[in-house]
């Protein structure tokens, strides 16, 4: 394999993670940090680190011209964005090309393509992949209107060119649709400089289930499984596990190779998600997205799968053929994953930072911890409040939840607050152990009886 230093142009828990595989192969790295990460573990854990800019993130982490200087300035030959900050904005990968540094993840005009909502429509619609029935654009309030009478109510509009659920609104009736029209497209100018929408039928009583898929750059691409994320709070994934609940093999099959077949027809290179909507109500589902990166939730396709995503990856981004075909792909067991974040659930999700005066992660054969944090650390007020991903597995769901409660209790985070008992809370739910859960339920269930 060509190469031999890759930097690291992201912070926390995934830049240790990526650290990790790489010095697994034999690889040398360079992290590029702001000043507020002057101590964080992965400066530590990397060859070489970089100093980059300001906390903010736009005079570091978001800065490209700065990180294609730490890599000529440090000889890297490759560069890995992890995921959020530029993982999913193509200037990055086309930055590479112009400098000569390998790029690991897809070719920016594949990230541009399904990046842009509108367009990764269209793209499965061509590829045959199922989709709610929408618009492919949507200009003005009349241009709505029409849609709306085609795909009645209720709809939900979307930004263009994001997600999160930035630039989201749920509209019931006709009454409202100017006015969330309005809030959406000036939200979503004002997260990602793109007034533009789109519409679709709103699936009620919806499961979010996602294919994890990788390709190399000799036409092959392969799922790696699927996952479930449906609990989730304002749009932002809480829980998740693969493989998913209580979905019948016929339509598991059918939405793997649908994900299978859209990031084919672009010639897909490297880790991504293929992201869907499962009518709970009918036996149907519903495209939504391409996640053009590696998704924080990795980690329980990783563990029900033997594979290491992202040494695959940079194995891929350095030229390789994948190393396995589909047919190599077997699946084991259940595994979960919680977000442990610095929040206060009872201050309505208030960020917590501050120095960690005590951190004890769990043990044990069934228990996996990827976090940068430490005792003495402390968590920056800048950033994603993400302290560490506590991921469980058992040959059942049902032992992978036990061991996740298990795994929850004794996990010791002192000074700052954290979501850990809002996740105890979860797990218990009998809703949750029976699976009977939609991307909803957070926020209509376990909420109003926690809090």
């Amino acid at each position: 394999m060509k190469g031999k230093k890759v930097l690291i142009a992201n912070r926390g828990e995934i830049a240790v993670r990526i650290i990790q595989a790489c010095k697994e192969m034999g690889l040398k790295t360079v992290l590029v940090y702001s000043e507020a990460d002057q101590d964080s573990m992965g400066v530590r854990l990397a060859d070489e680190a970089v100093c980059i800019g300001l906390p903010a993130a736009s005079e570091s982490y978001l800065n490209i011209p700065k990180i294609i200087d730490a890599a000529k300035r440090t000889g890297a030959d490759a560069i890995h964005p992890g995921y959020g900050f530029l993982a999913e904005n193509a200037a990055l990968p086309e930055a590479c090309e112009q400098n000569g540094i390998t790029f690991i993840g897809p070719k920016a005009d594949v990230m541009r393509q399904l990046g842009d909502k509108i367009s990764a429509r269209a793209l499965a619609k061509k590829a045959n992949v199922p989709m709610a029935e929408g618009s492919e654009g949507l200009a003005n309030i009349d241009d709505v209107k029409r849609e709306v009478a085609k795909a009645g109510f209720p709809v939900i509009f979307k930004a263009a060119a994001g997600g999160g659920g930035r630039g989201m609104r749920i509209v019931r009736e006709e009454s409202e649709l100017k006015s969330a029209f309005d809030m959406a497209s000036n939200e979503a100018q004002a997260a990602f400089g793109d007034p533009r929408l789109f519409v679709e039928s709103y699936i009620e009583n919806a499961r979010h289930v996602e294919v994890q898929v990788i390709g190399d750059n000799f036409g092959h691409v392969v799922h790696v499984g699927m996952r479930d994320c449906s609990p989730q709070r304002r749009h932002q994934k809480v829980v998740e596990e693969a493989p998913p609940y209580h979905l019948s093999e016929a339509l598991g099959n059918r939405i793997l190779e649908s994900a299978v077949a859209l990031t084919s027809s672009i010639g897909y290179s490297g880790a991504g998600t293929a992201e869907f909507l499962v009518d709970k109500d009918r036996d149907a589902f519903y495209f939504m997205e391409v996640n053009t990166r590696i998704q924080v939730e990795h980690p329980v396709s990783e563990e029900i799968s033997g594979i290491d995503l992202i040494k695959e990856m940079i194995r891929v981004g350095f030229g390789a053929e994948l190393s396995f075909t589909q047919q190599d792909i077997s699946f084991q067991g259940a595994a979960i994953e919680c977000r442990i974040t610095a929040e206060d659930p009872k201050d309505d999700f208030f960020p917590s930072p501050g120095i960690i005066e005590n951190f004890v992660v769990p043990t044990g054969d069934h228990v996996r911890v990827d976090t940068h944090c430490y005792t003495g650390y402390e968590v920056s007020p800048y950033y994603d409040s993400m302290i560490c991903k506590l991921i469980t597995t058992g040959e059942t769901r049902e032992a992978a939840i036990d061991n996740m409660k298990m795994a929850l209790k004794s996990f010791i985070i002192e000074g700052i607050e954290t979501n850990i008992p809002f996740l105890q809370f979860l797990m218990e739910q009998p809703e949750f152990v029976a699976g009977d859960i939609d991307i909803k339920w957070i926020e209509n269930s376990v909420l109003p009886k926690f809090l």
